[in-house]
């Protein structure tokens, strides 16, 4: 269970006219809890959609407010916050950091404090079950872009988090990738937050937040999350 509290993020922009410094705010004071399975998360570029995702296992924390996952703070307890919570970054170059598949999964587990044999054969297990196993010591940079982002998502779910938040992970795959991608994430047991542009995705959610100018605007059922935000965005830039 996800609980945000008047969960506030603001940052320090560069100095006025005067020369005082300005305090911009990413996300407006937002509080809900989150218990479905499917959360999808719309908006704009440049909504807060992201800062809300990232408050999740805390990398990015309130400036005022509270989020807790499972009941532990993500300020007074991150390290047990980030083993609950996996993140999947857009760009999966920003999480594979090893030469090869089964090197990078490996290193995912060594949280598991397992003997270096058994890590390996762990790997490979993983690497099978996304239908990587041929490519488990090929050089991750000659992985086509949606085998990178299946293997991110093997490095996270390789240790069983029981949330996984994945910003924008089909935003830089071609279609075939992003309907492998979107199913295997459909498939999940763990709650997902899912943040996309994808409103076919986002429609198949069970519960839909819609992200705007920093403050949540919408957050319902699915359908009706979609057609709030398709609405949204035929209206003119700055109209309210």
């Amino acid at each position: 269970m996800i609980e945000l509290d008047g969960a506030t993020v603001t940052a320090y922009g560069p100095p006025g006219p005067d020369g005082a410094e300005r305090v911009l705010t990413l996300l407006e004071p937002t509080t809900c809890t989150l218990t479905e399975r499917r959360v999808a998360v719309v908006g704009a570029n440049g909504s807060g959609k992201s800062t809300l995702a990232r408050l999740v296992n805390g990398l990015a924390l309130p400036s005022a407010g509270t989020v807790r996952v499972d009941g532990l703070d993500t300020a007074r307890d991150g390290a047990a916050v980030r083993r609950r919570v996996g993140f999947v970054f857009t760009d999966p170059e920003a999480q594979l950091v090893l030469p090869t598949p089964v090197e990078d999964v490996a290193l995912s587990l060594r949280r598991l404090d397992l003997a270096p044999r058994e890590r390996d054969a762990r790997a490979r297990e993983i690497l099978a079950r996304f239908g990587l196993a041929a490519h488990a010591e090929v050089p991750v940079h000659a992985l086509s872009g949606g085998q990178k982002q299946l293997l991110a998502l093997a490095g996270v779910l390789a240790v069983e988090p029981t949330v996984l938040v994945c910003d924008e992970p089909t935003t830089l795959l071609d279609l075939r990738w992003r309907r492998v991608v979107d199913d295997l994430l459909d498939d999940l047991d763990q709650q997902l937050v899912l943040v996309t542009h994808d409103l076919e995705a986002a429609a198949r959610a069970d519960r839909v937040l819609v992200v705007d100018g920093g403050a949540v605007v919408f957050d319902g059922e699915a359908a009706a999350g979609v057609a709030y935000y398709t609405d949204l965005m035929a209206r003119p830039v700055g109209a309210p």
